[in-house]
C-alpha cells in the first residue's frame, strides 16, 4: 500500500453522518450520549451532549448537559464545547461553561482522528481524577442560568 492510499481523508459532513449514525445507536456503557440539536441543520454543527456523574464522585447521581459546536473546519479542529449543566471542574469556566482547550489537553493537541464521543468519554474521566473527583458542585437547579441563547434543542436522538 502507498503513502498515498494509506491517508485516505473522510470529508467533514462523511464523518459527521458516522458519528451521528453511533451517536444514535448508543455508545459504551450509556454514561455517555450525543446528538444532533437539530435535524435539519445540514452542516451538522450543533450537537447536544449527555454525560452521566460517574459513581464515587461529587457528579454522581446527575445529568450534565453539553453543547458542541463543529465549525467548518472540524474534524480538522477541534469543536468548541460548553457545559450547559452548572459544574465545578479544573478545565471548565465557572462563568461560561466553556472546556477551556488550555486546560483540557484533548482539545489543546486535537487530533483529526478524535471524535465527540472521545470527548465526552474523557471528561467523564477527567471528573473521576482526584483533582475533581471531590470538588463541591453548585446546587441543583441552576442550569436555567445557562440557558442556550439559540433556545431549547428541537430534537436530540439519542
Amino acid at each position: 500500500m502507498s503513502s498515498e492510499e494509506a491517508k485516505v481523508v473522510v470529508p467533514r459532513n462523511f464523518r459527521l453522518l458516522e458519528e451521528l449514525e453511533r451517536g444514535e445507536k448508543g455508545i459504551g456503557d450509556g454514561t455517555v450520549s450525543y446528538g444532533m440539536d437539530d435535524a435539519d441543520d445540514i452542516y451538522m454543527q450543533s450537537w447536544t451532549g449527555t454525560i452521566l456523574g460517574p459513581h464515587n464522585t461529587a457528579y454522581e447521581g446527575k445529568i450534565f448537559q453539553l453543547k458542541l459546536f463543529c465549525g467548518k473546519d472540524y474534524p480538522e479542529s477541534p469543536p468548541s464545547v460548553r457545559f450547559q449543566t452548572r459544574i465545578n471542574m479544573a478545565c471548565v469556566n465557572p462563568e461560561s461553561g466553556v472546556v477551556e482547550p488550555s486546560l483540557f489537553p484533548m482539545l489543546t493537541n486535537w487530533r483529526r482522528e478524535y471524535t465527540m464521543e472521545d470527548i465526552l468519554v474523557k471528561l467523564k474521566k477527567e471528573m473521576m481524577t482526584s483533582h475533581n473527583r471531590k470538588l463541591v458542585q453548585p446546587p441543583e437547579g441552576t442550569e436555567e442560568a445557562r440557558a442556550d441563547p439559540k433556545g431549547p434543542a428541537k430534537c436530540c436522538v439519542m
